[in-house]
């Protein structure tokens, strides 16, 4: 399991503990504070972390250290994980509120608003539920509403994540592609910002057909294809075990497995 498990799971998957999402946690350490000062200057969040990364001196014993206290400042402060389907509607369904927003991310990369992200926990809107330039974009969803909308997103090849405002509280699930900031960072490895899941994927070649569409849908090129044997194959060191390759497997032939039961698999 990921080490937030270990940590904040009370041995469990931690993001299927009740407290990670409580009130008396959420009133804990200046989160309200923190959660509006994110979400006001998110834009601002990410890039100077990693433009920060990017002047440190080609130095590898000075690049390490400093690049290890970024990593463990973001796991303090602002860190996520990959959740396949079946785990972010349990999540959904232990939230008593749930609030859809403009996706901060898509609005910087691409200009455009997008509806991608979910609030959730004690107080779902970060506390800009009470700023009326911010609370009219607040779309309040219900529990059945937001997995019907988790599940075409599943389609459409977007990774489920959840996310932290100081570590453990959980504040938020997004649902991200290369259009997202974290996503960006990962897999260029800029600045590791969020575990993989849980899980990784496993293909059944007795019941792969060679349709390629699992292809299409993974947002990390862990999969490959054989034309010889007319097979896909997915390779698990690279896999991030969101799942959405089985949104257009027809035959069923890709299933998730514990990331525990292999070892050397990397977080």
């Amino acid at each position: 399991m990921c080490e937030f498990c270990t940590q904040h799971g009370e041995g469990k998957k931690w993001y299927l503990v009740m407290s990670n999402y409580s009130r008396e946690l959420y009133a804990q350490r200046g989160r309200e504070e923190f959660m509006e000062g994110f979400l006001a200057h998110a834009e601002n969040y990410v890039y100077k972390k990693t433009a920060k990364l990017g002047s440190i001196p080609k130095i590898p014993l000075v690049n390490r250290f400093i690049r290890r206290m970024a990593i463990r400042q973001q796991k303090a402060e602002h860190w996520g994980q990959v959740v396949p389907i079946e785990d972010v509607e349990q999540i959904v369904d232990m939230q008593d509120s749930i609030v859809r927003l403009p996706c901060v991310c898509r609005n910087l990369t691409t200009g455009r608003e997008a509806r991608y992200c979910f609030g959730i926990g004690a107080d779902p809107t970060g506390g800009m539920g009470k700023y009326p330039d911010y609370s009219h974009s607040l779309e309040k969803l219900e529990k059945e509403e937001a997995k019907k909308l988790l599940r075409s997103f599943d389609k459409q090849g977007m990774v489920h994540t959840i996310w932290t405002f100081k570590a453990p509280y959980i504040g938020g699930i997004c649902n991200c592609d290369q259009d997202c900031m974290a996503y960006r960072s990962q897999v260029k490895n800029m600045l590791p910002l969020m575990f993989r899941a849980e899980y990784v994927g496993v293909v059944d070649w007795e019941l792969c057909k060679g349709c390629k569409n699992c292809l299409k849908q993974c947002q990390f090129g862990a999969i490959r294809y054989s034309n010889s044997m007319k097979k896909a194959t997915i390779e698990m060191k690279e896999c991030y075990g969101c799942g959405v390759c089985r949104a257009t497997c027809e035959p069923g032939a890709i299933t998730m497995k514990s990331r525990n039961d292999f070892a050397g698999l990397p977080w």
